[in-house]
């Protein structure tokens, strides 16, 4: 694993989020979009070498909708960067944790992502994202 690539916050609304964390971190989101294979709206912060992504559900059986209706806004995940995500996912396997995506799916911010259960992580959920370079993997 490369280093963090970003923290995932989940939040209710994503307009007054923005707000917040751009008078926090003194920029402007770079990117916002919609992944709607996770039902979620998106933005992207950078803040030096990783990033904060805030998650804003769009559906109200979202996993975003879910997290924040069980726990409340906050760290919803943590998202390393890896130069080979098939090859992490084998190891990771070997080595007994459990990978939620049967394969690596498109997500945001033109990135390959799987996610591993926080059952096998300490009870953090842990995404592994590669940059998206070509079409295939």
């Amino acid at each position: 694993m490369n280093k963090i690539e970003h923290l995932g916050i989940a939040v209710k609304n994503l307009e007054a989020s923005n707000v917040i964390f751009e008078k926090l971190l003194g920029v402007a989101p770079y990117k916002t979009e919609q992944v709607g294979g996770e039902g979620v709206k998106t933005s992207f912060f950078n803040t030096g070498n990783s990033k904060i992504e805030l998650l804003e559900a769009t559906s109200a059986d979202s996993p975003i909708a879910k997290f924040i209706e069980k726990r409340g806004e906050g760290i919803h995940h943590v998202a390393f960067d890896v130069s080979d995500i098939n090859s992490e996912i084998k190891r990771l396997k070997s080595e007994g944790f459990v990978v939620l995506n049967k394969t690596p799916q498109k997500g945001a911010d033109n990135k390959w992502y799987v996610f591993l259960h926080p059952k096998s992580t300490n009870g953090v959920l842990i995404e592994l994202c590669q940059e998206i370079e070509k079409e295939t993997l």
